[in-house]
């Protein structure tokens, strides 16, 4: 994990090293306040040498601007160091979020996703810039301190010294537990995440049906969880803390009471003493920093395994040699497929189904006959468990999964609209599109006066998923952003039945001309929005049941008839 982290330094591994440098700098101006201090005390007050007193009291001072200056550079440009790998990381997570399969986000709350790319990105990003440094920084001072310990006593330099075992060890000791505690955490964010974006996007429902109080009990569940993972987190933190911070006050008694003895008893003077208490303190800087580095490695890194969890995920792949999808009949067949989700049951077996090129099936039938899944499949949204499904002849799989998406047009029942402006939504279709072939587009889907009648035209905001629109607009503007886009196949998966009869009947002609010269699959339960198909084929959760056009099917009297009379009757 250490390596794979480490790689995210290479982009920027001169800015990187520049800090270093930088760190090591300050790490070395540190160390001259304590030497000057005993060289003043020591000399030039006994021999009251005023000149090389005030030259080293103005070295000092130079010293200190060169620092402030390196401070800054440290500062600014470590902390933008942090921020360009964070966003190297968020960059890389997006991009694999895309070529995630529709199985992986049928299993994860988009709250969990969203508290990985923002939260843990911060804490990553946090570690990148900190933990190098203060690590450096640290093994510097403690190995410089160590050496000008040594040179004005041994003995004494040895007993400060043998504290850093005990500090490591009790560290070490508490990281375990801070790691176990920090992760419990993180999990709970993302959980209160993705409770939190459920219930803004479900609001209206809540309001609608006066549920805010279960809405409340709900949250007030998910955000107790995240408090019981923070006081554990916190918990161990504390005692982290406080037991680091005892030992190092320990550390000052002692060496304060080690340094005096040995300076009444004459084995050294009072230059030494004053100089060994000022290099303890800046001893225990380092240690300090190592503390903190170790609260930064624990958050850090536990962003990053979450992140790297979620990077494992396997990506949707095309076979080897998988070619492009150029000339399109739209000739297809479902060849003996079989499919199940994750929980393994069954939704479609060994289900047959030919639909001719420039054809429009239609596929009706109760719910959990696999209609929609059926669909979903084309584009190879999923993978079959068993059969094959050709187009023109040939197993999809063996095109780029890039390739056959860009030759199918899908307009289903819940229009989902990007916030932003009208135009940004219908240009989904071709992004390459110029303004006068969305205009087109929104003409042929009879939207376009309506657009205009707008104050803003084709810049109208339409709000978080299109919530400024009624739903016969939505479902206009998807259908534009299909003829935007016009690809040779066509899916319309419940595209109407979310609407009232009358907003149905006014773009079904546009999905009529939309279908024409199209191979064309719409799923429906509305058996009046499909009379005119080509063929009507009626799924259960047996199969194909029942294949003909309608007036075949009513001739057969066997459940489409029986679904027929059903609607007519209501």
């Amino acid at each position: 994990m250490l390596k794979k982290f480490a790689s995210y330094y290479r982009p920027h591994k001169r800015l990187f090293l520049s800090d270093m440098f930088c760190a090591l700098l300050i790490a070395l101006c540190n160390m001259f306040y304590p030497m000057i201090t005993r060289k003043i005390i020591n000399v030039y007050i006994p021999n009251r040498n005023l000149y090389m007193l005030v030259v080293w009291v103005c070295c000092l001072l130079g010293i200190y601007l060169l620092k402030a200056g390196l401070n800054y550079f440290v500062q600014y440009y470590g902390h933008m160091m942090g921020v360009y790998i964070q966003v190297d990381i968020r960059r890389g997570a997006f991009d694999h979020l895309q070529r995630l399969p529709f199985s992986y986000f049928d299993k994860t709350k988009t709250g969990s996703i969203m508290s990985r790319i923002i939260n843990d990105t911060h804490e990553i990003a946090e570690l990148a810039h900190h933990g190098p440094e203060d690590l450096f920084i640290s093994i510097v001072m403690l190995l410089g301190a160590f050496a000008l310990l040594c040179t004005m006593s041994v003995p004494l330099t040895l007993i400060i010294f043998a504290f850093v075992p005990v500090l490591v060890v009790f560290a070490v000791r508490k990281r375990r537990k801070l790691t176990k505690a920090s992760m419990e955490s993180r999990v709970e964010i993302g959980e209160v995440n993705a409770g939190l974006e459920n219930a803004i996007a479900g609001v209206r429902v809540s309001k609608a049906f006066e549920t805010s109080r279960h809405e409340n009990e709900k949250f007030g569940a998910g955000n107790l969880a995240y408090q019981t993972a923070r006081d554990h987190t916190y918990r161990a933190m504390a005692e982290f803390f406080s037991g680091t911070a005892l030992i190092m006050d320990v550390l000052m008694l002692v060496a304060l009471s080690a340094g005096g003895l040995f300076a009444f008893y004459g084995r050294i003077n009072a230059g030494d003493f004053a100089a060994y208490l000022l290099f303890v303190s800046l001893f225990t800087d380092p240690i300090k920093k190592l503390i903190n580095f170790v609260e930064q490695l624990q958050n850090g890194i536990t962003g990053f395994a979450r992140m790297e969890q979620l990077m494992a995920e396997q990506p949707e792949q095309d076979r080897e040699g998988a070619r492009e999808l150029d000339r399109v009949e739209g000739d297809i067949l479902f060849d003996d497929v079989t499919f199940r989700y994750d929980d393994g049951q069954n939704v479609l077996a060994n289900l047959s189904l030919h639909v001719g090129a420039g054809r429009t099936v239609a596929l009706v039938g109760p719910s959990g006959g696999g209609k929609s899944t059926l669909c979903h499949l084309l584009p190879r949204f999923y993978e079959l468990d068993a059969g094959r499904i050709t187009l023109d002849g040939v197993d999809i799989r063996d095109y780029s999964r890039l390739s056959l998406r860009r030759r199918i047009g899908i307009v289903q029942q819940d229009t989902f609209l990007f916030t932003g402006s009208i135009l940004d939504n219908i240009a989904y279709g071709n992004l390459e599109a110029g303004r006068e072939q969305i205009k087109q587009a929104a003409r042929r889907a009879s939207i376009h006066d309506f657009i205009m009648s707008l104050p803003h035209g084709y810049d109208t905001f339409v709000g978080e998923r299109g919530v400024m629109l009624s739903g016969g607009q939505k479902q206009r503007i998807a259908i534009a952003r299909v003829f935007l886009k016009n690809p040779p196949i066509l899916i319309l998966d419940e595209a109407t039945s979310a609407l009232d009869n009358t907003t149905e009947l006014a773009i079904q002609t546009e999905l009529d001309a939309l279908s024409e010269g199209r191979t064309t699959l719409v799923v429906a339960h509305r058996l009046s929005t499909v009379r005119r198909a080509d063929r009507i084929v009626v799924l259960t959760e047996q199969g194909v049941a029942e294949q003909g056009s309608h007036r075949e099917l009513l001739d057969m009297d066997g459940i489409y008839a029986s679904l027929w009379r059903a609607q007519e009757e209501s």
